[in-house]
């Protein structure tokens, strides 16, 4: 009996391929030529009569993202554009991955964490929703930080593990090691950072936005190939083809959970 076909949910690029099926196992997609990230945090701000700031947030958080591609020959364009009208404008989330954030920064814990994503940083200890920082470390391997590296702010990550819904972004803000130079300041925060083994094993991450959602001690930091679930922000999608026979063809998505 013949297996089940794994379709592609991933927007085609490089570095995911699709079928004239819709399966995985196909032809790469088309690079971008731009990408345009924004961050959306919504507020309520305002003042006092004496010019006092009052804020609070009021909203979710979201990634927003633009994506536009060089001219394209129609082969080409039919790969993306047929992946996206099969979502049926925005009724349909799908995953972009952003070639920017495939891998963290730092080379070194880059390989550390796998080009085939094998290994991870792991949440030591349980994490309550709306929390912004982590301590993490590895509990498959001997993490250590001197020679691993880890991940630096800017670096953007997803969370596998005791809620498999749980498909929001992240992205790293500041990144804490047990053998600052700047003080005790890091077990202000939470938890001290542990370093009594002799080795710099754990390092405290914070990150935006604050958890979607409760986190489970060892819930894997997915740093490698992080993807954003989005939809369509419009549910019309038009191309433009020039007298070259090139397709011109750009697509605005936001983040959705």
């Amino acid at each position: 009996m013949a297996g089940f076909t794994n379709f592609q949910d991933v927007l085609p690029d490089p570095n995911n391929t699709i079928g004239d099926a819709g399966q995985v196992a196909g032809t790469a997609g088309p690079g971008y030529a731009s990408v345009k990230l924004s961050s959306e945090n919504s507020t309520m701000r305002t003042r006092t009569n004496s010019g006092r700031l009052i804020s609070r947030a009021i909203g979710y958080h979201l990634w927003k993202i633009s994506i536009e591609y060089n001219p394209m020959t129609r082969e080409d364009f039919q790969r993306i554009y047929n992946f996206l009208i099969h979502k049926r404008g925005g009724l349909t989330p799908f995953f972009v991955s952003l070639p920017q954030y495939r891998l963290p920064q730092d080379s070194d814990f880059a390989t550390f964490i796998g080009t085939a994503g094998t290994k991870s940083i792991n949440a030591s200890g349980a994490l309550l929703a709306g929390t912004t920082s982590a301590i993490v470390s590895n509990e498959n391997s001997s993490y250590n930080v001197a020679t691993h590296k880890s991940p630096k702010p800017g670096d953007l990550f997803n969370i596998d593990g005791t809620n498999s819904n749980h498909k929001k972004a992240y992205m790293v803000t500041r990144v804490e090691h047990a053998d600052d130079d700047e003080g005790d300041y890091h077990t202000a925060s939470g938890s001290p950072i542990n370093d009594s083994d002799g080795l710099d094993n754990q390092v405290r991450i914070h990150f935006t936005p604050g958890l979607a959602k409760a986190v489970g001690n060892n819930d894997d930091f997915r740093f490698y190939n992080p993807l954003i679930k989005v939809i369509l922000s419009s549910d019309i999608q038009e191309y433009s083809l020039g007298t070259n026979g090139l397709y011109k063809f750009g697509l605005q998505l936001e983040e959705v959970q």
